[in-house]
């Protein structure tokens, strides 16, 4: 009687141990590398948006980014080299010009990273990195122009 309790929980040990194993190896496969709404951002660039805004004598690209087109100039100038990428072979890179549209974007409205990826056509998380990054530059160029005073 106890050679068949040992051989059941013997047989029902190795169950256990190829299922767990089993269990433990299968990883979550990538469906796709991008979504399509992000991957024709080629088609729907918001540097067209940002053409159309600082040609438009309404106001309309102060009040998008909070400044005039050319304090953005200026800006984009100063730090664009800074803040350009390399095209790779695998896609093309977030130019400049999109990458401080974004930033200041953020910083005038406050909106969250949901929906300037819809306005902008980039994900969240490269949006995220995008602000940090131009932030940076931003005070690292500036830092001789704009004191800041700690209370």
């Amino acid at each position: 009687m106890n050679s068949d309790n040992e051989d059941e929980s013997s047989i029902i040990s190795a169950i256990y141990i190829v299922l767990a194993s089993k269990l433990k190896n299968k990883t979550k496969t990538r469906r796709w590398w991008t979504t399509t709404l992000f991957k024709n951002r080629e088609l729907y660039r918001s540097n067209k948006l940002m053409n159309d805004l600082s040609y438009e004598c309404s106001g309309k690209f102060e009040n998008f980014c909070r400044m005039t087109s050319a304090d953005f100039e200026y800006l984009l100038n100063l730090i664009g080299p800074s803040i350009s990428k390399q095209d790779t072979h695998l896609r093309k890179s977030i130019p400049a010009r999109e990458r401080l549209a974004v930033t200041l974007r953020f910083l005038a409205s406050g909106d969250s990273y949901q929906s300037l990826s819809f306005l902008f056509k980039m994900s969240p998380q490269v949006i995220s990195l995008i602000i940090i990054e131009v932030c940076e530059a931003l005070k690292t160029k500036l830092s001789d122009q704009v004191k800041v005073i700690y209370l």
